[in-house]
């Protein structure tokens, strides 16, 4: 396994995210980062961890639940 530390650069490519999003994860979604020098840094299992954990928390994707005629919420 490759555990190297990425830039905002590098992390933006890997996870095809635009900078602007990823300071968001940082700030409200606790994406694991660190910041050095003014740089922010990204060490790519906690990334990669990170990523798992958000993506089994959420129990539907985007745009795949609608309003039932109750205005329940269904799948």
């Amino acid at each position: 396994m490759d555990d190297k530390w990425m830039s905002m650069k590098e992390i933006c490519e890997y996870l095809g995210a635009s900078h602007d999003t990823v300071r968001n994860w940082i700030n409200k979604k606790d994406m694991p980062a660190v910041k050095l020098g003014g740089c922010w840094k990204f060490k790519t299992s906690q990334v990669d961890e990170w990523v798992a954990e958000t993506s089994s928390r959420r129990n539907t994707p985007v745009g795949k639940c609608r309003k039932n005629a109750s205005g329940e919420m269904e799948k």
